[in-house]
């Protein structure tokens, strides 16, 4: 028995279509996209502010790491005043001297860290005496100056008994 053969049908060959294009984007797309750039330039912009509020207290603290205090705790505590008036407000910190100052300093720490008062009798010999310090009375009044500038800045909004919560970095004041 012969099989007959179909005879060719007349078709035509199969014709693929061009992949997709990723372009243009479809309106999802441009929606994540527009989201992520906003999300990046809000990143951005937090971290800049961040990195200038904190920019005075540590170039206080690299002042105070690498330099050789000629000036004794005068140039210390000098120092500490320009820290403090980075981030308090110059009606509070310029008229405060001796006693006011260490009770101010030590206010702005952690009870932990407290030292100023302790600390006193160095702090004024070394300010107002003729006499100079020992050089331990002058390495822990050093150390004490780090721990503030560590731990006391930039300034939290506490109110204390004679400095209400007006507490407010001095260059927005000029």
């Amino acid at each position: 028995m012969s099989k007959l053969a179909a005879p060719p049908l007349p078709l035509a060959d199969i014709h693929l279509h061009t992949a997709p294009s990723y372009w243009p984007l479809a309106w999802g797309w441009w929606a994540v996209i527009t989201v992520s750039l906003i999300v990046i330039i809000i990143v951005g912009y937090q971290l800049r502010r961040r990195n200038q509020h904190y920019a005075a207290k540590q170039e206080a603290i690299t002042i105070l790491k690498s330099h050789c205090f000629e000036g004794g705790l005068t140039a210390i505590n000098v120092l500490l005043k320009q820290a403090a008036l980075s981030y308090f407000p110059r009606s509070v910190i310029a008229p405060l001297t001796g006693t006011q100052w260490l009770l101010f300093l030590d206010q702005q720490l952690p009870l932990k860290y407290r030292g100023f008062v302790d600390q006193q009798s160095s702090w004024q010999q070394g300010l107002f005496s003729s006499t100079p310090l020992t050089e331990s009375q002058f390495n822990d009044c050093r150390q004490q100056a780090l721990l503030w500038l560590q731990h006391a800045l930039p300034a939290k909004t506490m109110s204390h008994d004679n400095h209400p919560n007006v507490i407010t970095k001095e260059s927005s004041n000029v």
